[in-house]
């Protein structure tokens, strides 16, 4: 079948008037486009990033997806390679790119976003100089995720070397002496076990537990499979123990997948509770210690935001009012590949893939203007 989409259609005064606009050229939103453009609609999709997989590229640089790779590719087109190996995350944008040129979906790199408004009839995104009006926009991980950071951080002294996991790349970023981590999650995890090699590595905050097995092929083999169908058909919002758990997950620590506390400990990592505060320049622990140390690195998540959204109707709840990322509030906005969006898998890649694909049926229902007279129409309402 003929996945290229229906260019954007340029109406008055340089706006682009298109049926729908998603915002991030992720794998949420190029899985999005797939179907968008079997449906021949009029979209584009917008996204900041000078290149797509740039959401992988930027991270630090000995990642690998937690996921093997039969379960990372996007409709039409599997991941390359041995299904039983986890990509890198370089291997994982590459794809992500070779993946909308292949279907040629209307991606348009390094356009952020700086406003999203609603006149009662159609959005209106600008990104720069450029605007689009549309039916549709969806949120499609296309938030300014800003990294978090606690407020006494600013007490370190000047000479310590401060990084968000967000900004970390390797070991050559930190200076000699001792590396505090920040969050024992599956970043703060990982990157201990990294800065170990080369630095004494402290890694603070409170155990989220970890699977009950061992990470690697085999467990891609026989375990993750069974971890992905909970994940997607057990645990969701159309199941009664999904209703029962999922709420209780949110805002919950995920637990340790390929890094084992053991796997820390070996390593020489010193594993110490919660940072609490800083005093006389150190970071103080919930037990009242104090560790002199160079190098910090806070793996503290980050805060989703919308600074552009300039929608008032909206109610500030409003992202809790949406199911299987349909909101509530205001029709024709959508969410897409956010955590818990509709099941525990929500956020991975088969999780994105198949809301993609039931936001893609929803969309197909709304009615599509059948040519450009139309479309111009749409714009003057």
């Amino acid at each position: 079948m003929n996945t290229t989409p229906a260019t954007d259609a340029v109406g008055t005064g340089g706006t682009a008037a298109v049926d729908t606009v998603i915002i991030g050229a992720g794998q949420a939103g190029l899985a999005l486009g797939y179907y968008l453009a079997q449906q021949h609609r009029n979209f584009v999709i917008l996204d900041g990033g000078t290149r797509v997989g740039d959401g992988w590229r930027n991270r630090w640089d000995s990642l690998r997806l937690f996921t093997p790779a039969k379960y990372n590719g996007l409709p039409g087109r599997p991941f390359p390679g041995d299904r039983l190996a986890f990509p890198t995350k370089d291997e994982q944008a590459d794809y992500l790119e070779d993946y909308a040129a292949r279907f040629h979906l209307p991606v348009r790199p390094s356009t952020a976003v700086t406003r999203l408004t609603h006149d009662g009839h159609r959005f209106e995104v600008t990104a720069g100089a450029q605007r689009w009006t549309a039916a549709n926009v969806v949120l499609a991980t296309g938030a300014c995720h800003l990294p978090k950071t606690p407020g006494f951080a600013a007490e370190l002294p000047s000479d310590v070397v401060q990084l968000h996991s967000h900004h970390y790349r390797n070991p050559a970023q930190l200076q000699p002496g001792p590396v505090l981590l920040v969050g024992a999650g599956n970043s703060g995890a990982e990157i201990a076990l990294e800065t170990s090699r080369t630095h004494e590595t402290w890694l603070a905050g409170r155990a989220t537990g970890e699977i009950p097995f061992r990470h690697g092929r085999t467990a891609a083999r026989f375990l993750i499979p069974m971890v992905r169908f909970a994940g997607m058909h057990v645990l969701n919002y159309s199941t009664p123990v999904g209703r029962r758990v999922l709420p209780k997950l949110a805002g919950m620590g995920r637990p340790l997948i390929r890094t084992k506390t053991a796997d820390l400990r070996a390593a020489g990592v010193h594993l110490v509770p919660r940072v609490a505060g800083v005093q006389d320049g150190e970071g103080v622990l919930d037990d009242g210690r104090s560790l002199p140390v160079a190098n910090v690195i806070w793996c503290t998540g980050s805060t989703e935001a919308y600074p552009w959204l300039d929608i008032p109707a909206l109610p500030a709840d409003w992202r809790k009012q949406q199911h299987r990322g349909i909101v509530d509030a205001l029709p024709g906005l959508y969410l897409l590949g956010q955590d818990l969006l509709y099941a525990a898998a929500s956020e991975t890649l088969p999780g994105v893939c198949r809301d993609a694909r039931y936001l893609a049926k929803r969309l197909a229902a709304t009615r599509v203007p059948q040519d450009m007279a139309e479309v111009r129409s749409g714009l003057a309402a």
